[in-house]
């Protein structure tokens, strides 16, 4: 018995034959495949006029809603998962990665490159390189009009605050001579006497059809006060919305690591289409001693009611584990077909298989496999500090001898952030059926 089940998909777009989707039908059929991996498109965040037609946001939209953002697995095997893709712009040739972005932050070109461009989706986390950061020391405080009538406007500056708070800033935005499309940017490095230091920008823009778009990047290296390990989180947050169609998505990607081996990564999604939504939630947790958490779990549905559902969850230590899943269906009449399966790995070659489906089928079984996981991530602390050179490189405010940065240990950790508010509306609890 196969342990994985096809990733569920529901379209961004209305052509249901000529997708991977299930269809939205009673006796959906589960079609299933062994193997399932990270994946996601590129970002080109091309230069293009500031009142610019709505083709990218259309592409943008009309994508499978479910492309993987897991690692692969199945029921012997365990695929190495592919790094996320980057947001990395297409350079022109000839020109120098510097020169190329020197507009976001200097004032020697008559105006700012437009960015009214969305996001792509199933994209991750970029990489500091790939948004090509690049900090200038003069302040500038500027603005302009183009031949057009489209408007722009540039400015950078530094906050300073309590317990040696550093913040280097840079924005910059422009607009149609109606403002009826406009786009905005902004950068930021902080850093404080604890030894805090951030890396971030946030981006939004809207066209003249109405479409929306916004997303930040962040990344932040500190001490943790409850471990005395130093740390490296990452994350992401992206959504669109269109403008002449009840169609948008959300997602937020995360990733934490600290030196001990210790990596966490996961990832929210959310979409919809007219009469048709799906959300989607995956994680993994290494502890860096060889434990290993993996889960999934995905559904989408109509409004009419039929929804349909794929989920697993994997746990591993030293070639002892379990997998276990469920795949279901359940239409607008009420009828339910669900399929759940489990593995159990002794970790001497004998592998449990079992499950049932309520259509009658059942399955128990002991059988001779070979149990293979990864112990550890694909993308660990060695990699994201040797990719994190900018953020390492943040220099603080030159500290005073005998001044000492304020600390507040408290009496427990925090409370895990709540997810931010988005304009799309919220997803129901996992795994709503």
């Amino acid at each position: 018995m196969e342990a994985s089940s096809k990733s569920l998909s529901a379209p961004f777009h209305l052509k249901l034959q000529n997708s991977s989707a299930f269809p939205l039908r009673p006796g959906i059929a589960f079609r299933r495949r062994r193997k399932w991996s990270r994946g996601g498109d590129g970002n080109g965040w091309n230069g293009i006029s500031c009142c610019c037609s709505d083709t990218e946001f259309r592409n943008l939209i009309q994508t499978d809603p479910f492309k993987r953002g897991e690692e692969s697995r199945s029921s012997s095997s365990h695929v190495r998962a592919m790094p996320p893709q980057s947001f990395a712009s297409p350079r022109p040739r000839n020109v120098s990665k510097q020169v190329e972005f020197y507009p976001r932050c200097s004032p020697r070109y008559s105006a700012p490159q437009s960015r009214d461009t969305p996001p792509k989706r199933d994209t991750g986390i970029a990489s500091e390189k790939d948004w090509g950061i690049n900090w200038l020391n003069e302040m500038v405080n500027e603005s302009g009009a183009n031949e057009d009538g489209s408007t722009w406007h540039r400015e950078s500056g530094e906050d300073l605050g309590d317990n040696g708070y550093r913040c280097r800033w840079a924005r910059m935005g422009g607009q149609c001579h109606d403002g009826s499309s406009e786009w905005k940017e902004t950068w930021w490095e902080k850093s404080d006497w604890t030894g805090y230091k951030e890396l971030g920008v946030e981006k939004s823009g809207k066209n003249a059809e109405g479409d929306s778009w916004w997303e930040t990047w962040k990344e932040v290296f500190h001490q943790d006060e409850w471990s005395n390990l130093t740390r490296i989180e990452r994350s992401a947050q992206k959504q669109a919305k269109g403008g002449s169609e009840s169609a948008g998505w959300y997602e937020e990607w995360w990733e934490k690591y600290d030196a001990r081996g210790w990596t966490e990564k996961g990832a929210h999604k959310y979409g919809r289409l007219n009469e048709q939504s799906w959300w989607e939630q995956w994680g993994e947790h290494y502890d860096g001693r060889g434990s290993v958490l993996k889960w999934t779990d995905k559904w989408a549905e109509t409004k009419i009611g039929s929804k349909w559902g794929d989920k697993w969850e994997e746990k591993f230590f030293a070639g002892i584990g379990s997998r276990h899943g469920e795949t279901w269906h359940a239409s607008s009449t009420g009828d339910r077909w669900s399929r759940t399966w489990g593995e159990e790995h002794s970790g001497n070659g004998k592998v449990h298989k079992y499950g049932r489906s309520t259509t009658g089928e059942s399955w128990d079984i002991v059988v001779d496999e070979e149990t293979y996981y990864e112990a550890e991530p694909h993308y660990g602390w060695a990699d994201v500090v040797g990719n994190s050179s900018q953020l390492l490189s943040i220099q603080p405010r030159e500290r005073l001898p005998g001044v000492y940065p304020n600390l507040d240990f408290g009496s427990s950790p925090p409370a895990p952030d709540d997810l931010p508010e988005s304009e799309l509306d919220s997803p129901p609890p996992p795994s709503a059926q």
